[in-house]
């Protein structure tokens, strides 16, 4: 026993300095670009690799300057952050409520040419975004939409349905087909089976799948570029971040946008936690 303890204790050891160090890589930039970022920016130039900030120096005027608007000598990103925040749960909304649908019918219903439809699905997500750009810039210029939010969200939904369609049906395939057949034998419609039983089970999947959409269609920034960069007033959090990245820009303002446009996705991810790890793990139940 004691001769299995001794040999323990050095894979716990590597263990631990393994998990020590990916820490440290992973977080400690973040950690340090949050830290500078309530800091004075003089003070940043004269000690750059003064971590900790003292108590009389933190200062909150870079988030100020990156989020209030340009007539009020900001940058705008707050209006950014909308924008990106109104497409971004747009797209949840009309994807998932698409992919509901479609990854049911794929995962369930028996028709000729299901195996085929279902690598297609997935085939469309795999082209790279830049080979659809014209195509799709051409389409949406000739109705009117080529700058507008709304002919972005159109974009999104285009862009995640494939992808949250596949995901969504392994959640499908995953659940008991005897739960379905004893709802239809009790006088169940499929579309009231479909909302009253399969959902509440499948709904850690759905909320997996809505979040994993959710980043797509925040983070994008080469179609909200190509769509919207001759309007500024409709840019998105990424477009507006890109600003920042000019050299007249100090740098405090350009970590403190960064910070600014990661916290809403830090805070969904926290609150929808335990739905997302149950919802991966029911996916790969089959």
């Amino acid at each position: 026993m004691s001769s299995a303890m001794r040999s323990s204790r050095p894979v716990n050891v590597l263990r631990w300095t393994l998990i020590t160090v990916a820490l440290v890589c992973a977080v400690g930039p973040v950690l340090y670009g949050a830290l500078l970022s309530v800091r004075p920016y003089s003070a940043v130039l004269l000690e750059p690799l003064d971590i900790v900030p003292g108590f009389g120096e933190i200062d909150l005027s870079s988030y100020v300057t990156a989020m209030k608007d340009e007539s009020a000598g900001g940058f705008g990103l707050g209006r950014f952050v909308l924008n990106s925040l109104v497409v971004a749960l747009a797209t949840v909304a009309v994807s998932i409520v698409a992919c509901i649908f479609g990854a049911y019918a794929v995962a369930r219903l028996r028709y000729r040419g299901r195996r085929f439809t279902s690598g297609i699905i997935l085939a469309v997500y795999l082209f790279p975004g830049i080979v659809l750009a014209v195509p799709k810039f051409v389409i949406l210029s000739r109705l009117g939409l080529s700058r507008s939010l709304v002919g972005l969200l159109v974009i999104y939904v285009a862009a995640t349905v494939p992808v949250a369609l596949y995901m969504m049906r392994n959640y499908f395939l995953a659940l008991p087909e005897s739960v379905e057949e004893a709802a239809l034998l009790d006088g169940c419609s499929l579309p009231t089976m479909l909302r009253k039983v399969v959902l509440p089970i499948a709904l850690p999947g759905v909320i997996a799948t809505a979040i994993y959409v959710f980043m797509i269609a925040w983070n994008e920034y080469f179609y909200a570029l190509l769509f919207l960069v001759q309007d500024r007033s409709r840019w998105t959090a990424p477009l507006g971040l890109a600003q920042l990245t000019d050299f007249q820009v100090p740098v405090t303002v350009l970590l403190a946008g960064s910070i600014a446009v990661t916290v809403p996705v830090i805070v969904i991810f926290f609150l929808a936690q335990r739905y997302i790890v149950s919802g991966l793990t029911s996916g790969a139940d089959k």
